[in-house]
């Protein structure tokens, strides 16, 4: 029995001796599942009405499929428990908009850096501005370890009054929500957190940059499997060369890069006091395919939805409508609203109809609404001169860069359509996108908040001042072209 017994023990051993140790990348792929450890912020991962989104998200789901394999995401918000949830085994990866450090370098391995960011201070808009560290007066509070808690403890030594509290408990964007709501007074958070933040709270305002620029990188273990991390590294090559990251770079935060204080503030006061008299007709000029919020953040970039409006150019009402365009899409008054929003919503079918099928969205979007500003044979001509480049002809982000080339003789003499003020339509999709994120934030709070019935007495002081708003004349230079 017991050379028996012995015997069975040598086979086993011998088994498992022949059969080679599979690799970390070997054993994602043989179980199908990469597991990636996140946050739920607009910057990394989070849900919209048809799935998810974010700039991790989408890298994460490209690099998932490049290796073959489906993902699982561990959504949790404390940054110390990302990292031990990678060291831990937990997780295969964190994608979580990890800024790279010295001190975590020592803890976690970094791949390449796929975005740069700045460190913010931010108080609210009325207070008083604090210009450098030793100004604040008043209750600091930053996630906990963070970067931002590291570069503090760095400043601690040549400021001794700099005091401040650390937090497990909120997200970066609820300290945003509690220095408006003045319960902090300060908050320090990623510059593209705070991009993202301002377009629908413009009374966030930035006090100062804390430190140098820094990047953001996936983090794995730091052990002496390679497998999945060099497979991460030549996942992020092909992405840099093959313009994605750039591509993604512009589809999150390419319209939010600029900030407006006053044009912000102006836009968010009309959604309150002007859009409900015409959403009804944006929502039936839409009908089925297009969005009316889209709609109506175009007749905001164009009117400040102003049904006089008119330009020097001779284009006017809602959707300033060029003379001839309105005969092509049947309007007999451009300055009556129902008829103009119909007309501009007939006019970006057509633009849209020229756009090539195989193009999908948002850049198909974006094209069109530059086609509509400046006419669809003035994007083809960039779209010509940005493949002639090199670039993708059928991405926004890269057409974008080439578009204002149409404004140098250089380039304008070789094209079929000439001169077009090319930064024009650039300027003005990027707003577009940022009234219309702004529409739709409401619009979803709304749904989830629906507003009581108030009847409105049309003596009301307030009433009169809405009409008397609408003939305003708009400050607008963005016209049709044909």
């Amino acid at each position: 029995m017991a050379r028996a017994a012995l015997l069975l023990v040598s086979l086993f051993v011998l088994s498992n001796c022949s059969e080679p140790r599979l690799s970390h990348l070997e054993q994602i792929q043989k179980k199908g599942v990469l597991t990636v450890v996140t946050r739920n912020s607009p910057t990394t991962y989070y849900e919209i009405a048809d799935g998810f989104a974010g700039l991790e998200y989408d890298l994460v789901e490209a690099f998932a499929k490049s290796i073959g394999v489906k993902t699982e995401y561990i959504v949790n918000d404390n940054l110390k428990e990302v990292i031990d949830a990678v060291n831990n085994g937990d997780a295969d990866i964190a994608a979580a908009g990890l800024t790279v450090t010295a001190t975590r370098k020592q803890l976690i391995r970094f791949a390449p850096s796929y975005q740069t960011i700045t460190s913010k201070l931010v108080f609210k808009q009325g207070k008083k501005w604090p210009r450098n560290i030793s100004q604040l007066s008043g209750d600091l509070r930053v996630l906990a370890h963070s970067s931002y808690s590291q570069a503090l403890l760095e400043l601690k030594e040549t400021h001794q009054n700099l005091h401040w509290s650390e937090t497990t408990e909120h997200t970066a964007e609820e300290l945003l929500m509690m220095v408006l709501d003045e319960t902090i007074d300060y908050t320090i958070v990623d510059s593209t957190e705070l991009s993202l933040n301002r377009r629908f709270h413009p009374e966030l305002a930035v006090g100062f940059t804390i430190g140098e620029p820094q990047n953001l990188a996936w983090a794995f273990a730091p052990n002496d499997d390679y497998s999945l991390f060099g497979k991460a590294i030549e996942f992020f090559g092909q992405q840099k060369s093959q313009g994605q990251i750039a591509n993604l770079d512009e589809k999150y935060y390419g319209h939010v890069e600029k900030f407006d204080y006053v044009g912000a503030r102006r836009f968010h006061q009309a959604t309150d006091s002007e859009l409900d008299a015409y959403k009804e007709w944006f929502v039936e000029s839409a009908n089925q395919d297009l969005d009316w919020r889209l709609l109506a953040a175009i007749s905001y970039q164009e009117s400040h939805w102003n049904p006089k409006a008119k330009s020097p150019t001779g284009v006017r009402g809602m959707m300033m409508l060029t003379l001839r365009t309105a005969k092509q899409v049947g309007i007999s008054n451009r300055l009556d609203p129902e008829q103009s929003i119909s007309g501009g919503a007939k006019y970006l079918r057509k633009v849209m109809a020229r756009v090539p099928k195989r193009i999908q969205n948002p850049d198909r979007t974006w094209l069109a609404l530059a086609g509509y500003n400046v006419g669809w044979g003035h994007v083809e001509d960039a779209r010509i001169i940005t493949q002639q480049q090199g670039g993708n002809p059928d991405k926004w982000a890269d057409v974008k860069e080439r578009l204002p080339l149409l404004q140098k003789s250089r380039w304008y003499k070789k094209t079929k359509h000439g001169y077009a003020r090319g930064s024009e339509p650039v300027h003005y999709v990027d707003n577009i996108r940022r009234y219309y994120d702004v529409i739709v934030w409401q619009d979803e709070e709304n749904i989830s908040q629906p507003p009581s019935v108030i009847e409105a007495d049309p003596n009301d002081s307030k009433v009169a001042e809405l009409e008397s708003s609408k003939k305003t004349e708009p400050n607008t230079n963005s016209e049709i072209v044909d």
